[in-house]
């Protein structure tokens, strides 16, 4: 989870800026929280994305994980991981935070995932909790969100930025986001499309059996990948393996976890177990 230290700027027409010393100041708050999202930086200069996914709970499990050398980590909400997203980002790793639902209130953290989403109307529900106006409905609140940032921004500063800093990722896992999928990923405010290959295969009626994907469901991937680019926007996809996510890479997705903790947990014990009982090395566990 390497950190990206670019900080390209695009300069917003509307900021006011009334002197030099002005601009300096401006243009040092909007690096600082552009470059707080690093993997929206990654994505925007083009460059994949790969991540691990958190499924065990506890600090220090989420600071291994962000020290594993990579840029990103999926930390689930409803697995009582609140204390991972601080941990994460304190080792300049992007931490996602994966809803467990589309609650609005939840819905107002710098990079976002919500799964199972079905209808165009729902990511733009999504959008107008997640965004500030003019783009969205969310309310400023509290004062506290801006003193994240060195330099602080003043408070116009931070709404006028904020919109472009914020990363909104739906999955789509569902058959009836697949078959409007062109129209989701036309959504304004959607930055990235998702894929569970997992619980999509399940929900189109060809699910993942023996670590096999069916020609269905790769049709499938390659449909969200096409209506992702088509629409201008980023598309990733679930792995359980570095040879998925390199393979996936190569088609022209842009983000993808490799691991989870637990899946690697459980083969590294296997592993180191049957070598000293001298027998064969087990087979990774999960893989498509």
């Amino acid at each position: 989870m390497k950190a990206w230290t670019s900080t390209s700027l695009r300069l917003r027409p509307s900021l006011p800026l009334r002197s030099p010393m002005c601009l300096r100041g401006a243009v040092r708050a909007m690096s600082a929280m552009q470059a707080s999202n690093r993997l929206r930086t990654a994505l925007n200069q083009g460059r994949t994305s790969f991540g691990a996914w958190q499924m065990i709970p506890g600090a220090n499990v989420s600071r291994l994980l962000a020290r594993s050398g990579r840029k990103i980590t999926d930390v689930p909400l409803d697995g009582a991981m609140h204390d991972a997203v601080p941990a994460i980002a304190a080792l300049g790793v992007s931490p996602i935070v994966r809803l467990p639902d589309m609650q609005g209130w939840m819905v107002k953290l710098l990079k976002i995932v919500v799964p199972l989403l079905r209808t165009v109307e729902e990511a733009k529900q999504l959008v107008q909790s997640a965004k500030f106006p003019p783009l969205g409905r969310r309310g400023f609140g509290s004062p506290i969100a801006p003193e994240r940032f060195n330099p602080v921004p003043s408070f116009t500063e931070y709404l006028q930025q904020a919109n472009d800093s914020l990363l909104t990722i739906v999955q789509i896992e569902t058959k009836e986001a697949l078959d409007c999928v062109e129209e989701i990923a036309a959504v304004e405010g959607i930055d990235v499309l998702f894929i569970g290959p997992f619980d999509l295969g399940n929900n189109i009626g060809h699910p993942i059996i023996n670590g096999a994907m069916a020609p269905e469901l790769k049709e499938a991937l390659g449909k969200v990948l096409s209506a992702s680019k088509n629409a201008g926007k980023k598309c990733g996809v679930y792995c359980t393996s570095g040879e998925q996510a390199k393979m996936f890479a190569e088609q022209g997705f842009d983000m993808m976890n490799v691991v989870t903790d637990y899946t690697a947990l459980e083969f590294t014990a296997k592993e180191q177990f049957s070598i000293a009982d001298g027998a064969a090395k087990p087979a990774k566990g999960g893989s498509y």
